[in-house]
């Protein structure tokens, strides 16, 4: 786990993109049509990051209960990130931008699979900016990976006595980066729905009635400014 300071630098953002749908509902259009207007929101707040030297941003893209929904929308949301890849890669590609994906993606399409390798492995060096699209991702899930992925290593012989908090922080999709300072919510709802459960101990939260097609500069800038003026004690005084 990352060395904690009180610190009010912004390093790691993490954003809940909630309310595509309702936004599409409350203007009349399809679900997928609000999905399609929250690509172009991410698009605005990944542009925005390095100027607010903000090196990591972790979006929930889709969760392993989202399988539920019907399935003319979790066909839309494949077709969007094929889409995101295919016409944002070169440009995210040049921009610095280092692409990391969270989650298991075994049962995505062989042809999304490929797009998603390929594209993480072009950005893989790049250090503006660390993009990490949590994919058919669950934080209780990717607690039960880590927990098996330990008790692996003690019928290996590994003595569990002598692990501390950073052995299963190493067993984790977020290996190698910093718990996130900023966890934004869109949409109104007041929950963390299964994301990052560990890495959000000491995570300030900040929820906006704004459904994410609508939220861009201004709204980011309202969610730093009360970063800033928040109290980081992680425990302490």
């Amino acid at each position: 786990m990352m060395k904690k300071t009180a610190s009010k630098k912004l390093t790691h953002l993490a954003i809940i993109m909630d309310g595509n749908g309702r936004w599409a509902q409350k203007r009349g259009l399809p679900r997928a049509m609000g999905h399609r207007a929250g690509v172009e929101a991410l698009r605005r707040i990944v542009e925005l990051c390095p100027g607010n030297q903000i090196e990591y941003l972790t979006v929930y893209a889709f969760s392993t209960e989202n399988w539920k929904r019907p399935q003319t929308e979790v066909q839309a949301l494949m077709a969007l990130l094929n889409e995101f890849i295919d016409k944002e890669l070169t440009l995210l590609h040049q921009n610095g931008v280092c692409i990391r994906v969270l989650g298991d993606i075994e049962p995505l399409a062989p042809s999304l699979r490929k797009k998603i390798d390929h594209a993480m492995a072009i950005t893989a060096q790049n250090k503006k900016l660390v993009l990490s699209l949590a994919l058919n991702y669950g934080g209780r899930r990717e607690l039960l990976q880590a927990a098996k992925a330990l008790a692996y290593r003690a019928l290996k012989g590994e003595n569990p006595e002598n692990w501390q908090e950073d052995d299963l922080a190493a067993e984790l999709f977020t290996k190698g980066m910093p718990e996130p300072d900023l966890l934004i919510r869109t949409g109104g709802d007041l929950r963390v729905s299964n994301f990052l459960l560990w890495q959000i101990a000491y995570t300030e939260l900040w929820c906006t009635d704004i459904f994410w097609p609508d939220f861009g500069e201004e709204e980011l800038m309202a969610a730093l400014a009360a970063f800033k003026g928040r109290q980081r004690r992680f425990g302490g005084v």
